[in-house]
């Protein structure tokens, strides 16, 4: 009768079978990434140069933008970078709404204008875009779902923060500390109004809803992780800013502001919180802990 018994030859067909699909599957993956990160990188710097010429962004805030972009589109995948792209876009267009209106409320209080430098960037991008370096190189798939949600939360952050600032400043109404309650001058760290805060509330949701709305399959609690998670991170950024940001006080002027020189020209003295501790660091820490929030919202839900 036979020699070779006709399970062996089964087996010995079905695994090499088994594991050219595995490698083939592998390395479509591997060689998906490389092109998105070509398109990453001429969407990214396609975008930087329209934004330095309506100067949305300075220089460095061009290099910087075109590294964050490349990153997250190449890592993360299109919803990733559409959803980075809304942050953006969104936030410039507030930034130049009625800028001559904020320039003359509140334009003296803000280290930096609405040109976004390389600072800003790393400040607003630079947690979100280590989340997508993150969940590119994962091979867990609770790992990038995780990774996911921290990735959400720290844009939703950025967004809220920025959307906040951008509304709240041409409030009607004085801003009130955070930490008291006492109103205060437009534009001062750590204060919050009404709109602004409604405004930050609308841009967390916004942020999480346009990455759900673009990712197929992706989970239905994600605008709602955004839109705690955003809130979250742009109240911690009010508390920083009450509290432990460096503020300097112009002795010609009689004004607090973020500014080591005033717009006057008079160099400033400190009046209150850490000196190394300036508006771009309280930012990154206010992504930092939207990001975290999310990140702990998504595990809880899962676990």
């Amino acid at each position: 009768m036979s020699v070779l018994p006709i399970p062996f030859k089964r087996r010995c067909f079905t695994r090499p079978r088994a594991s050219y699909a595995s490698g083939f599957r592998l390395s479509t993956a591997f060689n998906q990434t490389p092109g998105r990160l070509i398109g990453g990188l001429l969407l990214s710097s396609a975008i930087g140069l329209l934004a330095y010429r309506r100067r949305s962004l300075s220089r460095s805030g061009i290099a910087g933008a075109v590294a964050t972009g490349t990153t997250t589109f190449g890592l993360g995948g299109l919803s990733w970078g559409l959803s980075l792209i809304f942050f953006f876009v969104s936030s410039s267009a507030l930034s130049h709404f009625r800028a001559s209106a904020k320039a003359a409320t509140a334009a003296d209080k803000f280290s930096k204008g609405s040109q976004r430098d390389l600072g800003q960037v790393i400040a607003n991008g630079g947690i979100a875009t280590l989340l997508a370096l993150g969940y590119g190189l994962s091979r867990s798939t609770r790992q990038q779902s995780l990774l996911e949600a921290g990735y959400i939360g720290a844009l939703a952050t950025a967004t809220a923060d920025t959307w906040g600032t951008e509304v709240g400043v041409l409030s009607a109404q004085a801003p009130r500390l955070i930490t008291t309650g006492r109103p205060t001058a437009t534009g001062t760290s750590g204060g919050i109004t009404l709109p602004g805060t409604i405004a930050s509330a609308a841009g967390a949701f916004a942020l999480g809803l346009v990455f759900w709305l673009l990712k197929r399959g992706s989970s239905l609690t994600l605008p709602a992780i955004a839109l705690l998670s955003g809130l979250f991170g742009s109240l911690f950024d009010s508390l920083l800013g009450a509290t432990v940001q460096a503020i300097y006080y112009c002795p010609t002027c009689a004004k607090e502001t973020e500014r080591r020189v005033h717009n006057c020209g008079t160099p400033t003295r400190a009046l209150r919180g850490i000196g190394w501790l300036n508006n771009d660091i309280v930012n990154f820490l206010s992504t930092l802990s939207g990001a975290v929030l999310a990140l702990l919202l998504r595990w809880g839900l899962r676990s």
